[in-house]
């Protein structure tokens, strides 16, 4: 038996665990793109038609599945048309997911400017909204609003929105340490079910969720909470701790990496 002859045994002993490891694989990230994206409730639907064919089929009625056969194409082009908007945030998740990411890849230093603002506009009772821009491009968001390209800093998110400035109603998009723009318009959330406390910062914050990966943080104009959306939910008034340790784990910040940069900040301040 030659070298070849014991691989393919291997192989063909090994193959229906690596088909289910696969499957399962698949599977998982699957349910976690559903989750994020509320499509559960194509799952209900699906479910709920499957089991009301089971059902005729088992108990052979003949007249149901004859309706079944004619309406088959007609319920998959409805189930496009009523999960539209679920089915699109799905494949945008696939398109933005990166499956076998196993560490951290980019480190940013740049949170405690943005709470530091954010805390200070939250006492003076001014609103704010700032997106974090993650791996969706969102070039078409930001050619709504003033491109700035500015070093990232709290005392000019403070001066943008601490002020009746003509940029201080929209948000600013922040990337590797940068305000990329600012006074950008953000979609609204399509979700019936959202509080009707929330006003249109909330609402727009929860929408630019819906439809990219970005992370917003919202500051109340009315109450001063602190809020952050991300993967189409809102989670409402944090504390500052909580901000850090959120924005950390999904920023992947890494809490003990300061640049050099971060430090000639510091000293430029103190100065």
């Amino acid at each position: 038996m030659n070298a070849f002859d014991r691989i393919l045994i291997v192989y063909n002993f090994t193959r229906p665990f690596l088909d289910v490891l696969i499957l399962a694989f698949i599977l998982y990230k699957a349910y976690g793109i559903i989750v994020k994206t509320h499509g559960m409730q194509i799952i209900r639907a699906v479910i709920i038609t499957a089991l009301a064919y089971a059902v005729a089929l088992l108990l052979n009625l003949s007249t149901v599945l004859w309706l079944f056969a004619k309406l088959a194409p007609g319920l998959l082009i409805g189930f496009a048309i009523v999960f539209q908007p679920e089915l699109r945030k799905i494949f945008l998740r696939l398109g933005q997911g990166d499956w076998f990411k196993l560490g951290n890849r980019t480190k940013h230093t740049y949170v405690d400017s943005v709470l530091i603002a954010a805390e200070m506009l939250s006492n003076q009772r001014r609103g704010m909204l700032a997106v974090f821009i993650r791996s969706t491009g969102l070039k078409d968001i930001i050619d709504t609003g003033t491109r700035i390209h500015a070093d990232l800093s709290s005392s000019l998110l403070v001066t943008i929105f601490g002020n009746d400035t003509p940029l201080h109603d929209g948000a600013v998009l922040i990337q590797g340490g940068k305000i990329l723009a600012a006074g950008c318009f953000l979609p609204l959330s399509e979700q019936y079910d959202i509080k009707k406390t929330f006003g249109t910062r909330h609402r727009a914050a929860l929408g630019l969720s819906e439809e990219t990966d970005a992370i917003v943080l919202v500051v109340s104009e009315e109450t001063g909470a602190i809020s952050l959306a991300y993967d189409s939910k809102l989670y409402y008034d944090l504390t500052i701790d909580q901000l850090t340790k959120t924005l950390e784990h999904q920023l992947e910040i890494s809490a003990d990496i300061i640049t050099q940069e971060d430090t000639a900040d510091e000293n430029t301040s103190s100065d």
